[in-house]
């Protein structure tokens, strides 16, 4: 497993629980010896994180690369990244947060799939969450393929599913790695942004035509996402104000993002989201396939 930290600084504290965590699920852990670099709110130069990224691509030993956390700074990396090489190397990545960047990046430019997954050096997450990645990783047929959540309506319907955190998708728009949403399951999730900016990134998305032509939405957490100066409209309120006019199903509470639930899921695989039901779900030997 190789790990990097292509965002923010890490944690060393975090990193090392979460190496603990790996090596006990039965991973080696390939990683540089400065992944703990520190330059501002950045895990070093943008050409150290690169190339960190860049060599664990190369790595015949590394199977999958998993990112160590989220923070910013993938904006900055992913024109130094080669896709032809990540291409032909073909190996899983993981993580979310501002990683969402990456994970668009690898399936626009090298066509590739990710997973939006828990990270080992992140505040906190449930050790079924991380269980799943790893079974997610091995191609375990048991691996978790489901997202329960509360009902939204609006049906059922199928797509491939895309999204992440939804600041990072809202950034996206008009690079090389824009988010593609027609006729996708859209799932989202952000953390400590006040309800007008997440007003403001939505409709980023809807003037830019992203919200036209859904499958589905659903809703992950929407962690500390709140403004004591204006209490009102909720984060939740922005946000279903925002989605349910769409007229698509749509699943809300979904086990995903910065809370303590953070159920990895894979991009762009077919799955099918039930909006009465409150699901999304997909096959677990598709996602493997993929």
């Amino acid at each position: 497993m190789g790990l990097a930290a292509p965002a923010g600084p890490v944690d060393p504290d975090r990193l090392a629980a979460g190496c603990a965590w790996l090596e006990g699920a039965g991973f080696g852990v390939v990683r540089r010896e400065d992944l703990l670099a520190r330059s501002g709110y950045l895990a070093g130069d943008d050409e150290r994180r690169a190339k960190e990224l860049m060599e664990l691509v190369a790595d015949d030993g590394v199977d999958a690369i998993l990112c160590a956390r989220g923070g910013y700074g993938c904006h900055r990396v992913v024109p130094r990244l080669d896709a032809e090489a990540f291409r032909v190397a073909r190996k899983p990545l993981a993580g979310f947060s501002d990683v969402t960047t990456l994970l668009l990046w690898q399936l626009r430019c090298a066509g590739l799939t990710g997973i939006h997954a828990p990270m080992p050096a992140q505040s906190c997450s449930r050790e079924s969450d991380r269980e799943a990645l790893v079974q997610q990783l091995l191609g375990d047929p048991r691996a978790g393929s489901a997202l329960c959540g509360t009902p939204g309506g609006g049906g059922r319907n199928e797509g491939p599913l895309v999204g992440g955190n939804l600041t990072v998708l809202a950034a996206s728009l008009g690079c090389p790695w824009e988010i593609e949403t027609e006729g996708a399951i859209l799932l989202v999730e952000d953390v400590g942004e006040r309800p007008y900016r997440l007003d403001r990134a939505l409709a980023q998305l809807r003037a830019a035509g992203k919200l036209d032509g859904l499958a589905g939405v659903g809703v992950g957490s929407f962690e500390a996402c709140h403004d004591d100066a204006y209490p009102q409209p909720t984060a939740a309120e922005v946000v279903e104000e925002a989605l349910r006019p769409l007229g698509v199903p749509l699943a809300l509470g979904l086990p995903f993002g910065h809370g303590t639930c953070n159920v990895p899921w894979p991009l762009c695989v077919t799955g099918r989201i039930d909006g009465d039901a409150g699901t999304v779900e997909w096959s677990p030997a598709e996602a493997v396939a993929s």
